[in-house]
């Protein structure tokens, strides 16, 4: 069994963003640490994040897109921030 406190390290780097399992993005979704807004979601800073072996995988103020890929959920900048540059 893996340990509780260790960094979440099932992350696959993917075009324009990264992938992680549907479980732990549900999970996420259930703790509040990432929550919808409007079509977006976005991190909740006032919700513990669970640690991540890339810290920097759900930046405060970065609208995120999510979309089904396979098992997993594939999670990337909302197109507008990275064209004003807010990624």
């Amino acid at each position: 069994m893996p340990d509780e406190q260790s960094p979440f390290a099932d992350v696959r780097d993917e075009p324009g963003g990264f992938s992680i399992p549907q479980l732990k993005w549900r999970e996420l979704l259930f703790i509040g640490a990432i929550r919808r807004d409007g079509e977006d979601f976005v991190r909740d800073p006032s919700r513990p994040l669970p640690p991540f072996a890339r810290p920097d995988l759900f930046s405060e103020g970065v609208r995120l897109t999510a979309e089904p890929l396979g098992p997993r959920i594939l999670v990337r900048p909302h197109p507008q921030a990275a064209r004003s540059g807010r990624v």
